[in-house]
């Protein structure tokens, strides 16, 4: 199973800085390629640009929480959650035991 992860291009885990305007501060955001291309992904089918969504995101997380300590790791998480939303629900397992022989 590691070679699915092992073999993943490098490309994917290299980080790339994005400078954008939240709430009318000019910021720069340093995340892995794989994270922008989600972000674009989920930006995209909600009808808005990257850094749209990514503002988006940092106005309603501060509205919710009051702070965020690690935005960077706030939009990896995002990204994973909406990762597992996409995934088809798996039928749980049912588990035989045998009692006694």
């Amino acid at each position: 199973m590691s070679e699915l992860y092992v073999k993943a291009d490098p490309i994917l885990y290299e980080s790339r800085s994005r400078s954008l305007r939240i709430c009318g501060v000019v910021t720069t955001l340093r995340l892995e390629n794989q994270f922008w291309d989600i972000l674009s992904e989920i930006a995209g089918h909600d009808g808005m640009t990257t850094n749209q969504l990514i503002s988006s995101l940092y106005e309603e997380v501060m509205g919710h929480n009051g702070e965020v300590i690690n935005f960077a790791s706030f939009l990896r998480v995002s990204c994973t959650r909406y990762l597992s939303q996409k995934r088809p629900a798996v039928p749980e397992l049912s588990v035989v035991r045998s009692v006694g022989k």
